[in-house]
C-alpha cells in the first residue's frame, strides 16, 4: 500500500484550490441537471448563471494550480522529508518509471503487491492530466453553446465541425455539441467518484490531508 502522507506531501494553496475544484464540481454538478431537467419551472436564469459563474470559477482555479506548480515545493515521495518544485510530481519520475503496468495490474486485482511509488503513481498522473483536459474540452462545448460567445470564430469553427461530422442540429452543430458537453460531464463525474474512492481506499488520510492539511500523528 502508499507511503505514509506528511504536510510535506501538499501545501496549504492545494488545499485551497482542492476545496475551489470540489464546490465548483457541486455547483456545476447541481445547476447542469437543473438545465438538462428542468423539473422545477423558474429557475432556469438563476442555473444558468450559477452554471458560468462556477465554470469561470473553475478554470480560473485550474489555471492557478497550474502555475503554482512551478513556484511550490512539497516532498516528491510520500513521507518524505526532500523536497522539490510540485511540477517533477506530475512528470515522469525515477522512482516510479515501469510502473505504470504493474499499476494497472494491481487495481484490477492480478497483482497483490503495490508497485514502488513516488508521490503521484504514473497512473494517477495520466489521470490527473485527462482531467484537466477534459476539463478544458467541456468548458469548451459550454462556450460553444453560450449565447454570448457562440458566435466567437474559435466557437463557431468548433460548432461547425461537430455539425459536419455528426450531420445534424439544424446545420450548426449546437444539439450535438450540446450532446457532447452533457456526456464529458458524466465522464468528469464517473472520474471523480473514483478519483474519490482511490484517494480512501486505504483510509482517510488523503482526504484528511488535502481538505484540513492535517497529517495522522
Amino acid at each position: 500500500m502508499p507511503g505514509k502522507l506528511t504536510k510535506r506531501s501538499t501545501h496549504p494553496f492545494f488545499v485551497f484550490t482542492h476545496w475551489v475544484n470540489a464546490m465548483a464540481m457541486l455547483f456545476l454538478t447541481i445547476s447542469g441537471l437543473y438545465i438538462a431537467f428542468p423539473i422545477i419551472n423558474g429557475f432556469m436564469g438563476v442555473a444558468r448563471g450559477t452554471h458560468f459563474f462556477w465554470m469561470f470559477v473553475l478554470l480560473i482555479n485550474i489555471i492557478a494550480r497550474i502555475v503554482s506548480m512551478f513556484f511550490i515545493k512539497c516532498a516528491c515521495e510520500q513521507g518524505g522529508e526532500c523536497v522539490e518544485y510540485d511540477y517533477k510530481n506530475w512528470f515522469p519520475q525515477k522512482t516510479n518509471r515501469h510502473q505504470m503496468w504493474p499499476m494497472i495490474k494491481y487495481y484490477l486485482f492480478f497483482k497483490k503487491d503495490y508497485p514502488i511509488t513516488a508521490k503521484y503513481a504514473g497512473l494517477q498522473k495520466l489521470a490527473y492530466w485527462l482531467s484537466i483536459i477534459l476539463t478544458f474540452a467541456i468548458a469548451y462545448t459550454g462556450f460553444a453553446l453560450w449565447g454570448p460567445t457562440q458566435d466567437w470564430i474559435i466557437f463557431r469553427i468548433g460548432n461547425e465541425i461537430v455539425g459536419s461530422l455528426f450531420g445534424f442540429g439544424g446545420g450548426d452543430g449546437l444539439m450535438a455539441m450540446r450532446l457532447i458537453h452533457h456526456w464529458l460531464m458524466w465522464f468528469i463525474l464517473i472520474f471523480t467518484c473514483i478519483h474519490g474512492y482511490l484517494a480512501n481506499i486505504y483510509g482517510p488520510s488523503a482526504s484528511r490531508l488535502i481538505f484540513l492539511y492535517k497529517d495522522k500523528k
